[in-house]
């Protein structure tokens, strides 16, 4: 894989782990002029994860097996943890989608390195909040 395409995925992939990061950080309460709605809700939803899936250059997602109550699992859904100039340490989630179509997401206590040199493109799925990240 070219070296240029790893480094732009790497850079990519750490702007959306110090999002996560400053997330973790921030105060979800504001009850000031400047609260961003109208109505009783007092307080902000702070999201803490930007689900990402990873492509390889044949368009396949990359998909990793994680330890389940019936099995192994798979999931093509990752949290970034940490980033290197050719790899990406993720938390594989486990997507859950409900009647209404909703999709959320949980830690499945599972962690990989994933080679940069093998995916192609990222794809980054609305923001959630994860708990115990």
């Amino acid at each position: 894989m070219n070296n240029c395409l790893d480094n732009c995925l790497a850079k990519i992939l750490n702007v959306i782990k110090v999002l996560q990061n400053n997330a973790l950080k921030t105060d979800c309460q504001d009850n000031t002029c400047t609260k961003p709605f109208l109505g009783l809700n007092t307080t902000i939803l702070c999201f803490n994860t930007r689900p990402i899936m990873l492509y390889r250059c044949d368009n396949t997602p990359v998909t990793l097996n994680y330890p389940g109550t019936g099995g192994n699992n798979v999931t093509s859904v990752f949290r970034v943890e940490s980033v290197t100039n050719d790899s990406v340490g993720v938390l594989l989630l486990e997507a859950t989608t409900d009647q209404n179509g909703v999709t959320t997401y949980q830690n499945t206590n599972t962690y990989a390195t994933i080679n940069l040199g093998c995916v192609c493109a990222i794809q980054c799925l609305p923001d959630t909040i994860v708990n115990n990240v």
